[in-house]
């Protein structure tokens, strides 16, 4: 058994998306993640690829793989396969739940719901988990994930005690524990398909921590992206914006928020060392 584990270890640390996420990071200020639900009621997997190729044509650094109703675990496994064919960035799992666990995938948010009021989903479905991650040779990346309100449909499964939009310091101080307790990173959302989270919320806990502050939904515009940008948002993820607009326009709509993104990180320098 020690053998295997030093085998997997040994070929986790080979390549790291972590690394490529921090490095990326010092050097262009502000990152952008493709959100894709992998749900064959919304698409097919040939029809993901074509998302996925459209978004890092238009710019994107990386595509994440999750919804909070994901339910097919084989069909999570093909999508996977079909956009790794077509894009040549990491691909990393933003997970719903444990049956969103996929070897095909080169990492994962490993994460812990830190405002719920059930130690489910702060901790009992990842040591469910864990083994998987582990024998499944996944990347994992420690992330304490907060939910504001209104938190919509991630924060009504997750059972959210759901942080208030007029209270920044509150999150900030979920967020500066999770920085203690040694995560990696944060994320930051209220919801998918819900309002967008208040700026001065991202700026107070863009001042308390040091480590990644990663942003989920509501982003919808190029000014709305650089707000974000400017206020500490360090990697913006866009999903329901995909969906509705990436294949409409070839990504060309998501490409101007891309570079706006680019544009004002680049007046954001970061110096994040690696944890």
């Amino acid at each position: 058994m020690k053998q295997v584990v030093n085998v997997l270890s040994s070929k986790i640390n080979e390549f790291s998306t972590y690394e490529y996420i921090i490095n990326k990071l010092n050097k262009e200020g502000a990152l952008h993640f493709s959100l894709i639900d992998p749900d064959p009621t919304k698409q097919s997997t040939k029809k993901a690829a074509k998302m996925a190729k459209h978004a890092v044509e238009a710019g994107t650094d990386a595509i994440l793989i999750g919804g909070s109703t994901v339910f097919d675990q084989r069909f999570v496994d093909d999508t996977i396969i079909a956009i790794k064919e077509a894009v040549n960035v990491p691909v990393i799992i933003f997970p719903g739940g444990i049956s969103n666990v996929s070897r095909e995938a080169d990492a994962i948010l490993f994460m812990s719901l830190l405002n719920s009021e059930d130690p489910y989903f702060i901790i009992g479905q990842q040591a469910l988990a864990s083994y998987t991650v582990k024998t499944a040779d996944l990347e994992p990346i420690s992330t304490g994930y907060l939910i504001i309100e209104p938190g919509a449909t991630a924060g009504w499964i997750g059972r959210a005690k759901l942080l208030p939009r007029k209270k920044p310091k509150l999150t900030a101080a979920y967020s500066l524990a999770a920085e203690m307790f040694g995560f990696k990173m944060i994320y930051l959302e209220a919801g998918s398909g819900g309002e967008r989270i208040p700026t001065d919320i991202i700026q107070v806990c863009s001042n308390f921590v040091n480590i990644p502050i990663i942003t989920g939904g509501g982003v919808n515009s190029k000014e709305v992206a650089r707000e974000f940008v400017k206020a500490g948002a360090d990697i913006i993820v866009m999903g329901t914006f995909l969906e509705d607009n990436i294949l409409k326009d070839n990504g060309n709509s998501l490409k101007v928020i891309i570079s706006e993104i680019k544009k004002t990180g680049k007046e954001c320098p970061k110096n994040y060392c690696l944890k």
